[in-house]
């Protein structure tokens, strides 16, 4: 018996350990298949956006034609990162395959929160790979460096194409949100008339520091309640029982100094919890969530049914621990790759929405 039991654990730690192995040979295969193998210096980008054309848009109300309602505030929306890599360090803006998980994925999910009360803008842009996203390379660095120079020309064609009135947002989700991160703090910090026309700025999935974004940021600060306006809400959702993703979350962050991407590694980020709407290291219980969606896949302009009261979510460490719906709607799906990139949900639709028309009649009640 004493022979059996022994035999069996042998067997159960031997087992864990071909687990373990087999998954950091995965994730070694994976990475190797998505490196470019050519070093960035020496890359040729692809073909830039002319942001005096449609074709460089996924959403552009002034050039589509849509009536765009001066009641509304215009949105100025960074997508995340949709484009694997392999051969390129940088994803066309002609890629078929790009636009397809924007439109699908994006848009219905972080960019439609924003669109009842927000005339949403949603350039192209040359993004950096998923490949970047998984390392701290200096030539990874330097692709994700790049594909600012794209976000910082269609925002500036965005200040001269919008058509609504006064005020604007800027929403940047993941890799968006880390070069969203640069465009408050060298466009719109420096410059006191669009600083005073920023209603606020999401930074979804981003992690940011304290000492540029805190409540006395050197920048754009952190929101610290719904009422406040030309803040930022910034943070990055990990799951609760999930402290290995926390941890590698947190070992990949990167931040901008001056025009360099430098690892984050220790310095404290900020955590706005979209549920309470600003940084607090209260923990919100799911009553007071208003909406967790699945809207992957629907149309822009058709409304998600919302799931209220089934996430919670704290401020840790500078993370957002949730926890989450147990559905299916809510678990990480698809391809090795598609788990590495932002989630195809939102848990903070309905805050998000929420937050954002709060923050829209504040800045309009102190408007002349």
């Amino acid at each position: 018996m004493q022979k059996r039991w022994l035999s069996l654990l042998i067997g159960g730690v031997a087992g864990a350990f071909v687990t373990v192995a087999w998954i950091y040979l995965q994730n070694d295969i994976h990475r190797n298949y998505l490196d470019p193998k050519l070093p960035f210096q020496v890359y040729t980008p692809p073909r830039a956006p002319d942001y005096a054309r449609p074709t460089a848009w996924h959403l552009n109300p002034q050039m589509a034609g849509y009536y765009a309602d001066p009641r509304k505030v215009d949105v100025f929306f960074v997508h995340g990162t949709t484009f694997n890599g392999g051969r390129d360090w940088l994803a066309r803006i002609d890629s078929k395959a790009v636009d397809q998980d924007v439109h699908a994925i994006h848009l219905p999910n972080y960019a439609a929160p924003f669109a009842i009360m927000g005339n949403v803008y949603a350039p192209k842009y040359r993004q950096a790979s998923l490949y970047t996203q998984l390392t701290l390379r200096e030539d990874a660095r330097e692709a994700r460096q790049f594909a600012y120079r794209d976000v910082e020309a269609a925002f500036r064609a965005f200040l001269s194409q919008r058509k609504g009135g006064r005020g604007f947002v800027i929403v940047g989700v993941e890799q968006g949100g880390v070069l969203a991160e640069r465009l408050l703090r060298d466009v719109v910090a420096p410059d006191p008339e669009l600083k005073g026309q920023l209603v606020a700025a999401y930074l979804l999935e981003t992690l940011v520091p304290e000492r540029q974004f805190g409540s006395e940021g050197l920048f754009t600060p952190a929101c610290l309640s719904r009422n406040q306006v030309g803040c930022a809400v910034s943070y990055l959702s990990v799951e609760a029982n999930r402290p290995d993703k926390a941890l590698q979350r947190q070992q990949k962050a990167v931040y901008w100094e001056g025009d360099r991407l430098e690892p984050l590694n220790a310095q404290k980020a900020i955590c706005v919890n979209p549920i309470l709407g600003g940084l607090s290291d209260e923990s919100a219980d799911a009553k007071r969530s208003l909406g967790a969606t699945n809207a992957t896949g629907l149309e822009w302009g058709v409304e998600p049914a919302l799931i209220p009261r089934k996430v919670s979510a704290r401020c840790v460490r500078g993370l957002l621990l949730v926890e989450k719906p147990g559905s299916s709607s809510f678990q990480d799906a698809g391809t090795w790759e598609d788990q590495r990139k932002v989630n195809a949900y939102n848990l903070f639709y309905g805050d998000l929405q929420e937050d954002f028309q709060k923050r829209w009649t504040a800045f309009r009640t102190i408007q002349p």
